[in-house]
């Protein structure tokens, strides 16, 4: 369990489209190529400390002809923000996906200084 040290609490929230790959031929909807996508999702201000990340699939459109195979996570996790990360693999067909992301942690005072 984490336990935050600070009684002020910061909540960042985001959506973001990770790939839309029907409308161009991308890799993730022809299968060929890496199935792979990192994209660096910045925080609207910075945590005091790396803050807890959650996110999740909010929107999923994938080919019915093959098996649904999916996996989202988030990395690289310091004050200033995170990656988002979602991966498929075999012959699963995903034309784009949406995540949603929140962040919770320690936020600086305005009147907290580093000395």
């Amino acid at each position: 369990m984490r336990k935050l040290q600070n009684h002020l609490i910061g909540v960042a929230q985001g959506s973001r489209l990770l790939f839309s790959d029907f409308e161009d031929g991308g890799a993730m909807w022809t299968g060929r190529g890496p199935r792979e996508v990192r994209l660096r999702e910045p925080f609207p201000e910075p945590f005091k400390s790396p803050p807890a990340v959650h996110a999740s699939l909010s929107m999923f459109d994938i080919g019915e002809a093959a098996n649904h195979r999916a996996d989202l996570s988030v990395g690289a996790i310091d004050v200033h923000g995170f990656e988002l990360v979602f991966r498929t693999w075999g012959d699963t067909r995903i034309a784009r996906v949406r995540a949603d992301w929140m962040a919770i942690g320690e936020v600086r005072a305005d009147d907290e200084w580093d000395v």
